[in-house]
């Protein structure tokens, strides 16, 4: 057997190990309450646009272990609070040439009540799409004067489930139509495009396979209602671009970069099938 055709036979033995399957372990039962008063929708009816494919869609949270699962019913502790807690002391420090903080624009945080479940979004005037990151980012540089967080830093991150978890409890409502829609087109066909030497899509494991593992892994929907999480295996808050970019490189792909114009279209795509979940974040998985 030549090189080539020992590459090719790895590739196919790799791809067909993959989803080398045990039984069938769909979502468990259990409901999500947070600090015993904060119910969370975790299982409800898929939106119209998915109803070819799911008749109800799950909250990651369904599919973790009773230990993890724990993790993300009290504050107390939820690691990723650390991360919010330190964005809360950040939200109130003045910084950059101008002298001014977030708190003196926007007052309190609780004022962001309601845009998490909305996000991304097209911006009226640019007509760019528009991730909360990019929102932050545009607050720092234009109007504090300060310099751009990264992507998918301890202080971006933080700040975005400081924002996110003021709309706790909502349901999930992205806009996908009007001037959404070519975006969300966009993004569906990436989810639905076979990448990399393993020639996977997104929807292989989150759409034909979710409820199987996959080795230690139990496959979920893969939504994006807790971002950001607490990833246990980073021992951090991990971003959705963060994620996507480690699925792509799962499937044997170079990927694309966090905050790159294929990603905020994925990310846009990604949270709609997620419409009518609660936002929980800072969700807290495996």
């Amino acid at each position: 057997m030549n090189k080539a055709s020992k590459s090719a036979s790895y590739i196919a033995l790799v791809a067909a190990s993959a989803f080398a399957v045990a039984a069938h372990a769909g979502p468990d039962e259990d409901s999500l309450t947070i600090n015993g008063e904060t119910e969370i929708v975790t299982e409800t009816a898929a939106p119209d646009h998915l109803s070819d494919v799911f008749d109800t869609i799950y909250s990651g949270w369904r599919f973790r272990t009773d230990e993890t699962q724990s993790l993300e019913m009290d504050d107390f502790d939820n690691p990723g609070m650390l991360t919010v807690d330190a964005a809360m002391e950040a939200y109130a420090t003045a910084e950059g040439t101008v002298g001014e903080s977030c708190q003196g624009c926007h007052e309190g945080v609780e004022t962001f009540a309601g845009l998490t479940p909305t996000m991304p979004k097209v911006d009226e005037e640019t007509g760019k799409l528009v991730t909360m990151e990019d929102a932050i980012n545009d607050c720092r540089t234009e109007r504090m004067g300060a310099d751009a967080w990264k992507w998918s830093g301890d202080d971006m991150q933080g700040m975005v489930a400081l924002i996110g978890l003021q709309s706790r409890g909502m349901p999930m409502n992205v806009a996908i139509d009007g001037p959404a829609a070519p975006f969300w087109e966009q993004g569906k066909e990436m989810y639905y495009t076979r990448y990399g030497q393993l020639e996977l899509s997104c929807a292989n494991c989150h759409e034909d396979n979710y409820g199987n593992m996959i080795r230690a892994d139990h496959l979920s929907q893969g939504q994006t209602n807790g971002f950001p999480t607490y990833r246990l295996k980073q021992a951090k808050l991990i971003s959705k671009h963060n994620r996507f970019r480690g699925c792509i490189r799962d499937t044997r792909a170079e990927t694309f970069a966090e905050g790159s114009d294929e990603f905020r279209a994925l990310e846009l795509y990604v949270a709609s099938r997620g419409n009518g979940l609660s936002v929980e974040t800072p969700a807290v998985r495996q």
